[in-house]
């Protein structure tokens, strides 16, 4: 959702590529990842945040949303423990469906959903789903990230609704198949208020990280269409291919770097070192890209500049 145009990352993403080790073996590693303390500070966040029994979260969610908010105890907490990933997505559905037809308040805690991507099921884990008694399903994310003030950091909370819409839309293939059921578009972004460790809580709408993510699904159902036009054998297996045989493959598939990749994608900074050897303007950034038009190289900009291509006469 955050870079459509690129035909390396749908390709890779397609055919279950793992990205992380794909870039280690081509020399450009991906520092992603929490440190430890805020692995720990994340947990332990949201830990108080499901205590007991989800008393406060549901509270926040009837408070945000205009419910009637439980009484204490009333809360169901049903146990999703299952065999395997298919084993915990059926456990999980039928949880939703008892919680919705007894028309009760319930409290998924970590539910599995599947998501059918480019052909085959994706398994999605959101932190919580919260059935209403009316029927409402609601998708519930728990970020580390501090609330000031009752806002936080736009890139962050825009992260965090494309995440959530993910989820919303896997759970629209559950409601479909439940009388009463009613998946909502707003989400709950629960954080710490302030510096403290107290949770707030903002709804956000993710209509329209709904439709960006409908509209890159059904482009992935063309990942067909990109292997097509690959040379016959290009695998990315990195156990299999040596580093200049991986980098090979890669560069078969055109990309469309820019720097907001290197928040999203374990494949940026090759990807990046890719584009300042071919001195791409992409580099400089999206607006910078569209602003110079057919100067697609720095060489070509600094060129015309200097009156040494272009027209001599146009500014």
């Amino acid at each position: 959702a955050a870079n459509p145009g690129c035909r390396r990352r749908a390709l890779l993403d397609g055919a279950g590529v793992d990205k992380a080790a794909l870039a280690t073996a081509l020399g450009s590693p991906a520092p992603f990842g929490q440190s430890q303390f805020a692995f720990m500070r994340g947990n332990a966040f949201e830990a108080k945040v499901k205590a007991d029994g989800g008393t406060e979260l549901t509270r926040l969610v009837a408070e945000r949303l205009g419910a009637t908010p439980p009484a204490p105890g009333e809360v169901l907490v049903p146990d999703l423990s299952a065999a395997g990933p298919e084993g915990r997505t059926a456990r999980t559905a039928l949880a939703l469906r008892e919680a919705t037809e007894a028309g009760v308040w319930a409290l998924l805690d970590h539910p599995l959903l599947a998501l059918e991507v480019a052909g085959s099921p994706a398994y999605l884990e959101p932190d919580a789903v919260v059935v209403r008694p009316d029927g409402r399903w609601t998708v519930v994310e728990i970020k580390s990230f501090p609330m000031i003030d009752g806002s936080a950091d736009a890139a962050k909370v825009g992260a965090a609704a494309r995440q959530a819409a993910v989820y919303v839309l896997a759970l629209e293939r559950v409601a479909v198949r439940t009388e009463g059921a009613e998946v909502d578009h707003r989400v709950l972004l629960v954080c710490p208020k302030d510096f403290s460790n107290l949770p707030t809580a903002s709804v956000v709408d993710v209509r329209k990280q709904l439709s960006v993510t409908r509209r890159q699904l059904t482009r992935l159902t063309r990942i067909e269409d990109i292997a097509d036009a690959l040379p016959e054998g290009t695998t990315f297996d990195v156990e299999q291919c040596s580093g200049a045989e991986l980098t090979a493959a890669v560069e078969s598939v055109t990309a469309a770097y820019a720097p907001e990749c290197l928040a999203a994608c374990e494949l940026a900074f090759h990807c990046r070192g890719r584009a300042r050897t071919d001195g791409a303007v992409e580099a400089l950034g999206r607006s910078v890209r569209g602003e110079l038009g057919g100067l697609t190289t720095v060489g070509a900009v600094l060129a015309a500049a200097r009156g040494e291509s272009g027209d001599p006469d146009d500014p």
